[in-house]
């Protein structure tokens, strides 16, 4: 096992290597997959929203690049709510508290969200009719 970083060396003491850090990596990331499904309405119904996206673009006549687009932004809008879910988490585990500075991060976070589905809906719109 390799040691653990000394704390001001700017390096995160994971203490995994290899085909160990890989595993925990996918754990974690399965854990945090769940939680967001268990725990977040939003997430839920933008999975079930990407999911009937995802099997239409199969329905239809499309070709490869267009199909492969897409999938990769029903993806990547999941990926955002995913990290906007993680920042609001951030933001309640440090205080609940009114605060202007966590009402900024958690708009930023929604308005990231908004234009990642403003993408979807525009290039749905240009591939079904452009």
């Amino acid at each position: 096992m390799q040691p653990l970083a000394p704390p001001d060396s700017g390096q995160y003491p994971q203490g995994k290597t290899g085909l160990a850090r890989l595993l925990h990596t996918l754990l974690y990331a399965r854990d945090g997959f769940l939680t967001a499904l268990r725990y977040d309405a939003a997430f839920r119904q933008l999975l079930a929203l990407h999911g009937l996206l995802i099997l239409t673009a199969f329905c239809v006549n499309l070709d490869a690049a267009e199909r492969a687009l897409l999938l990769a932004l029903s993806l990547v809008s999941l990926v955002v709510e995913l990290l906007n879910a993680a920042l609001e988490a951030v933001v309640d585990r440090i205080s609940l508290e009114i605060h202007p500075l966590s009402k900024n991060a958690k708009g930023m976070g929604s308005a990231a969200q908004s234009m990642a589905l403003l993408t979807v809906a525009a290039v749905w719109t240009v591939v079904l009719w452009g």
